[in-house]
């Protein structure tokens, strides 16, 4: 059985936008995944939702974006429509809870990190890369399982940076897993980059669930409960069944990581 982590940011990772609060934060999903229940279960049950509301075809598949799913733009337009949207929610809801994925989240407080390490102040992207993919690997030595992981492209600038960062860590480790780790749960040294328009259904997912964890572990670091909104029901899901966590079920520290 081999796995995938399908990763989706929320913000970006400019340390000069830090001291924006629209901008002070910089969050990483991954949504783990076993291939074949993503061929098999996954992208059958996701197309099936797509066409049952946008009227997505084969050969011009709709690809779910979450911003412009909550703002109603084209071609997910038919949402305008009250009774429409509720059933929508009702089975995204359905579909995200019966689903079998795991949640890992890291954010990154960018403001914090800037002025904590004067010196040190490693790429917010690359640090929390670095970071997710530590509990990715643990997670599949746990189970004693293997996978890899696939990002979606950012710009071929940036997805060449990527790629370099995520060898860099198959390589050498970090400082709290050895590099023989890294090599005997991963089936790659390369970084797997696609872009949504590929429709991968993974992406899709991390999509969805990408802003909804980033607003549950804010809230989570700031003592409050989850959010009223949709997203919060979301989040709801995570807390429940979803997110990576320890033998004695703790989620901190293990399916949300806050940083620095």
């Amino acid at each position: 059985m081999k796995y995938r982590l399908y990763i989706d940011e929320v913000g970006n990772p400019a340390l000069e936008s830090s001291k924006d609060p629209r901008h002070r934060y910089l969050s990483l999903t991954g949504i783990i995944m076993e291939l074949d229940y993503v061929d098999e279960v996954v992208f059958p049950e996701l197309e099936g939702l797509k066409r049952k509301y946008f009227h997505s075809h084969v050969d011009e598949p709709i690809i779910l974006h979450r911003k412009e799913i909550v703002n109603q733009k084209y071609p997910f337009h038919s949402l305008r429509d009250e009774n429409t949207r509720k059933a929508f929610d009702r089975d995204l809801l359905r579909f995200l809870d019966k689903l079998e994925y795991t949640v890992i989240t890291v954010v990154i407080d960018k403001l914090e990190h800037k002025i904590r390490y004067q010196v040190w102040q490693q790429d917010p992207y690359h640090y929390s890369l670095r970071i997710l993919l530590e509990r990715y690997v643990l997670f599949l030595k746990d189970l004693g399982l293997t996978g890899d992981v696939m990002a979606e492209s950012r710009g071929r600038k940036e997805d060449m940076r990527l790629k370099r960062s995520y060898e860099r860590v198959f390589k050498e480790g970090t400082e709290y897993v050895n590099c023989q780790v890294f090599e005997n749960y991963l089936t790659s040294r390369k970084l797997k980059v696609k872009q949504k328009s590929n429709n991968i259904a993974g992406l899709q997912i991390a999509d969805l669930v990408a802003h909804p964890s980033f607003k549950a572990t804010l809230a989570r670091k700031n003592r409050q409960g989850l959010p009223k909104n949709f997203g919060g029901k979301i989040a709801h899901i995570l807390e429940k069944q979803k997110y990576y966590r320890s033998a004695s079920g703790k989620i901190e520290g293990w399916g949300r990581k806050w940083l620095p």
